[in-house]
């Protein structure tokens, strides 16, 4: 790592009050040269390729997105960030406003012009739509010499495992594989559950004493605002928040989870709100494991954005369940609540 990033990296860590970790150095060295490629003339005459996609992993509260936030923070190249889920997202509308085979090919040139390094946070594949486009889509990414930066709590080898049709999403592990740096950050302990404090936002079980509560947590936060009705229209769909005060909205879960939304509602709600209740969280099983599904994708975007949360949940969130398909998304999920429900109200 060059002294001047090391040194930077260690203020960033005492500024925050971060544990300067091994593990977590030696990432930030592999992202560093893998960024500003060494030995060119040596690559030139072996005919080696530098690889063009970083591929990070590991558990979550390890410090990935802390790593990876700090480094693109520091470069001076044409660069963007993107969650993963809103990236395809701006994907799919551009891809219906061209309607035309080149769409593939047209999106990556635009995205050519502006940038030549790209950082997907939050990567995960849950959808036959997204695993069936990703491979052409990566291809003409590497084709047209773009880094792309990966954080993910998957790996590899187990993207998309068990979803429909997952032989054709195969190639795509194999190109990413070929053209990649994978690197996994595994440490011992969930950095998200340690120094919290007493703001718990957090209510269970579902009672008359705990819905007492957070009735009464909700009056405080909206003493100075009026009601009103918000109506969020993504693509045609219809989507009314009926408890709005000022930024803060109150839904159930079933509001949320048991109807037809996916990322996009979800990240169309985040823009007007900067505090959201959702009440009845249940415990998770195989018989809700869609539901489940949207609640990971409306957590992911809430805290990307990081919107204020409060939550009423059937139990404590180390006993919320979880569907055996989702379990290890789970795990980032019940993390991000801790933290979210713990910190101080921005």
């Amino acid at each position: 790592m060059s002294p001047s990033l090391q040194n930077s990296f260690s203020e960033f860590c005492k500024k925050n009050k971060f544990e300067i970790n091994k593990k977590q150095t030696e990432i930030l060295n592999s992202l560093e040269k893998f960024i500003f490629p060494r030995n060119k003339l040596f690559n030139f005459f072996s005919k080696k390729e530098d690889p063009s996609c970083f591929y990070l992993y590991g558990n979550v509260g390890v410090g990935k997105t802390m790593i990876a936030n700090f480094v693109y923070d520091q470069i001076n190249i044409k660069k963007t960030k993107f969650h993963f889920n809103e990236f395809m997202i701006n994907f799919h509308d551009f891809r219906h406003k061209k309607k035309d085979d080149n769409s593939i090919s047209k999106f990556v040139k635009n995205l050519k012009q502006k940038f030549d390094f790209l950082y997907l946070d939050e990567f995960q594949v849950t959808n036959i739509v997204d695993a069936m486009i990703l491979g052409k889509l990566f291809e003409n990414i590497f084709l047209n010499n773009i880094k792309i930066l990966i954080t993910t709590n998957i790996s590899l080898i187990n993207l998309y495992k068990d979803g429909l049709q997952r032989e054709q999403f195969i190639p795509f592990i194999s190109l990413i594989e070929k053209k990649s740096i994978q690197k996994e950050l595994f440490l011992e302990d969930d950095y998200r559950t340690q120094n919290q404090d007493n703001n718990q936002r957090i209510f269970y079980p579902l009672n008359e004493k705990t819905l007492f509560k957070i009735n009464q947590k909700f009056r405080i936060f909206t003493k100075n605002f009026k009601k009103e009705e918000k109506t969020i229209n993504t693509k045609g769909r219809v989507f009314k928040i009926n408890n709005y005060y000022g930024g803060l909205a109150r839904f159930s879960f079933k509001e949320l989870c048991d109807q037809n939304l996916g990322a996009e509602d979800y990240l169309n709600i985040s823009q007007t709100c900067n505090h959201i209740f959702i009440e009845k969280v249940p415990v998770f099983n195989e018989y809700n494991s869609n539901q489940q599904l949207r609640f990971i994708t409306l957590i992911d975007i809430l805290y990307e954005k990081k919107i204020n949360l409060t939550l009423s949940l059937e139990t404590d969130l180390n006993n919320i369940g979880t569907s055996k398909k989702h379990s290890e998304t789970f795990k980032r999920t019940t993390s991000r609540l801790h933290e979210m429900t713990a910190s101080k109200l921005s």
